[in-house]
């Protein structure tokens, strides 16, 4: 039995998609056979292409509420459809919350949860009243489920996001699923700003129990299941995917500080 899983004929948009972890999502889609529009403010360096097919780009600020719902309208009247949305566009800068004012963390929330709800919600009347609904997906972090000194208020609109989409797929059910992926580290063309060069990547992605960083096709994959068929009964789930996360900090501290007997691991 094949497990090949066929979009064609489906419209996915990825917002953020022109780059790192949107681009491997598109193109994910794109191997799937769906028709696929990326939305970012500026169009990609290069354009978002797989398996001889390429993304459409359309120009999109996800923080202007009219402009989003203008751009989800004229998709439904050029396209008579839309399947799928990945509400991927987000992140922050590196910032203590004492360093800035309140004005700037709320730039974050706005960004990273309340452009989320403005898409999902205007993809949403176009999905609704389609005979087979439709699917939203939003991307998540595993900084959403843990204290994240440094971008705290990124860390809280992703846990807003994953709470967000569960009462979505409540209000929803049964037209249109909505799920999210939570992520850890992904390897992207910016991972040498975060973790420096080779040795750097390699030694974080070592602290991973798989032994490295996620790659942006990894992720694409996640999504095209999601949106699939075979994901057909799953909606307000969180799909963790981050290797298997991070080890405990106190792990480490107890084998330095108390190392296990030579015969610690011996059935008795």
């Amino acid at each position: 039995m094949s497990l090949a899983l066929d979009l064609t004929g489906r419209l996915a948009v990825v917002t953020g998609g022109t780059r790192g972890v949107g681009a491997g999502i598109a193109r994910a889609f794109l191997q799937a056979g769906a028709e696929v529009v990326v939305c970012a403010r500026r169009p990609p360096d290069t354009p978002v292409e797989a398996a001889g097919r390429r993304a459409h780009f359309r120009p999109l600020d996800l923080r202007d509420p009219a402009a989003v719902r203008a751009f989800f309208a004229r998709l439904a009247a050029e396209h008579g459809r839309l399947d799928c949305l990945v509400n991927n566009a987000g992140g922050t800068p590196y910032r203590l919350l004492g360093q800035t004012d309140a004005e700037r963390h709320a730039r974050v929330v706005e960004l990273n949860l309340l452009a989320p709800l403005t898409a999902s919600l205007a993809a949403y009347e176009v999905m609704r009243d389609r005979p087979a609904g439709g699917s939203v997906i939003m991307i998540g972090s595993v900084s959403g489920t843990r204290p994240s000194p440094g971008t705290a208020a990124y860390g809280a609109a992703k846990a807003g996001l994953d709470h967000l989409a569960r009462s979505m797929a409540v209000e929803w059910a049964p037209r249109v699923r909505v799920n999210t992926l939570v992520l850890g580290m992904v390897r992207t063309e910016l991972t040498a700003l975060h973790y420096g060069d080779e040795a750097g990547v390699a030694a974080v992605g070592a602290t991973v129990p798989l032994g490295r960083l996620a790659e942006p096709a990894e992720i694409g994959d996640a999504c095209v299941f999601l949106a699939s068929d075979r994901a057909a009964y799953l909606t307000g789930a969180s799909l963790l995917v981050h290797g298997g996360g991070e080890r405990p900090a106190f792990l480490e501290a107890a084998t330095v500080n108390h190392p296990a007997p030579p015969d610690a691991t011996k059935d008795t």
